[in-house]
């Protein structure tokens, strides 16, 4: 194999380990990203063209050191290389995780995802630390949960700052 580090294509590379992304095959590129942007704070980051098909990311607005982004592929019949797989999706359980500021924020979501006929599991309280959540499912039956009061975001808050 040829010397791959001699043929970097990016200036900057992260200083460390970095989980960098969640990747999901899609029918229809356009319609995903449609979904994205209506029903989550992602954004449409890249999308490209190439010889497999149409790629896309989606990530949350604003710098970071620790970046982040929903991948989606949606391949050229001719050229898929999982031609043949099944199409996987994440569900009932596994899913996209996003926690929202406020539980009438879970409640509005829960009732936007009831009027565009996706919503999967209608706003309920779980035991901790799970909290109160809703559960949508995007164009290809991927399940998003949006949740309050989880914590993830007060636990890694916590973490930070013992840790300055």
């Amino acid at each position: 194999m040829e010397n791959a580090v001699n043929k970097s294509h990016h200036n900057t590379h992260p200083t460390e380990p970095r989980w960098t992304h969640i990747a999901l095959r899609v029918h229809d590129i356009d319609a995903t990203i449609a979904w994205y942007k209506e029903f989550t704070p992602l954004e449409l980051i890249d999308k490209r063209e190439d010889e497999m098909g149409y790629g896309a990311w989606l990530g949350m607005p604003g710098e970071t050191n620790n970046p982040f982004i929903l991948v989606i592929a949606q391949f050229f019949e001719e050229t898929d290389p999982f031609a043949g797989a099944p199409m996987d999706t994440l569900g009932p359980f596994a899913h996209l995780g996003i926690e929202l500021p406020t539980q009438d924020a879970v409640d509005a979501m829960a009732q936007r995802g009831k009027q565009a006929d996706c919503l999967s599991m209608p706003p309920t309280m779980m035991p901790q630390p799970i909290g109160y959540i809703a559960m949508l499912r995007d164009p290809d039956g991927n399940t998003v949960e949006f949740s309050w009061d989880q914590g993830v975001f007060s636990t890694l808050q916590k973490q930070w700052s013992a840790q300055n």
